[in-house]
């Protein structure tokens, strides 16, 4: 095995308790990476409280994590957009466990188009899952943790162009860059009651339904693999590591930072001669030999 490679069976580098006791609330629970970060909190101790828009899919879900790791999960649907539906998804989830210690932002909606076609009820739907979502869960949960006292970790999942911006996804950067700037106003603001607040920027990480919208075609996906230095995409339990780490009380001194895992994808897009990558040994020859015949 290089380097470069994810190990098919990764030693387990956390204590089995790390999340003991814990009550974590993951939106968009249900599939892709939330349903992968779940899992691996559950393996870790903590109970969950998944939630997301189509019931099915989350009672299904939560059936089979509870089954593999023998730990409680509660699937709530609703949709992250409807204020009301955010506080009565909370109120399930204080009924069930008596608290929530963690909330995991990850719920996004994306797709890839010129922007210029794109129709303003196409905007607010990313906005509205992605930015207002992400609002209403913090705000909510941050004003029950504030009203009784106690602390908490909001983790949202935002993404590396958030702070680059990105054609062809326009409304996901504005949406994302406000997360990106929540986070860290909050830190600021909610340190002083045990809050944190921290965020994640996945580089390409495969995904049933992300993977469609985003990189439709095998073209397309090789040309994103090309980006990445370490050549790979990543692996759903490599994120669900980061997130775990960060939500456990190994983390505490840790807020208000974006923390980017993407196989060094946005240090390759911030370096103007990388694109250097391209040339060949024979290419790099010929341009020494230019050189010194000058």
């Amino acid at each position: 095995m290089t380097g470069n490679e994810a190990s098919s069976e990764p030693r387990e580098v956390f204590s089995r308790d790390l999340l003991r006791d814990k009550v974590v609330l993951i939106t968009g629970g249900g599939t892709g990476l939330g349903r992968a970060m779940g899992e691996r909190f559950l393996a870790l101790g903590a109970s969950l409280v998944i939630t997301g828009r189509r019931e099915g899919v989350l009672r299904e879900a939560a059936e089979a994590m509870a089954a593999a790791t023998g730990g409680a999960v509660l699937p709530v649907s609703g949709d992250v957009r409807d204020p009301e539906r955010v506080a009565a998804t909370l109120d399930a989830a204080y009924e069930r466990f008596g608290r929530v210690d963690a909330l995991v932002n990850n719920a996004a909606g994306n797709f890839i188009s010129p922007t210029e076609r794109l129709s303003h009820r196409a905007v607010d739907a990313v906005l509205g899952i992605v930015l207002h979502g992400t609002f209403y869960y913090t705000l909510e949960l941050g004003k029950r943790w504030i009203g009784a006292g106690r602390g908490g970790v909001v983790l949202n999942i935002a993404t590396t162009y958030a702070t680059s911006g990105s054609g062809y996804v326009v409304p996901s950067a504005a949406a994302k860059a406000g997360v990106v700037a929540m986070t860290k106003s909050l830190a600021a603001e909610w340190g002083k009651y045990g809050i944190r607040l921290n965020a994640i920027a996945p580089g390409p990480f495969p995904t049933e339904g992300a993977w469609s919208r985003l990189m439709p075609t095998p073209q397309i996906q090789a040309l994103f693999e090309k980006r990445v230095p370490l050549r790979r995409v990543g692996e759903h339990l490599e994120l669900a590591n980061l997130a775990a780490y960060l939500l456990s009380d190994a983390a505490a001194f840790i807020t208000g930072d974006l923390i980017a895992i993407d196989g060094g994808e946005s240090a390759w897009n911030g370096g103007e001669f990388n694109i250097l990558d391209e040339l060949t040994p024979e290419q790099w020859d010929a341009l020494a030999a230019a050189r010194s015949r000058s």
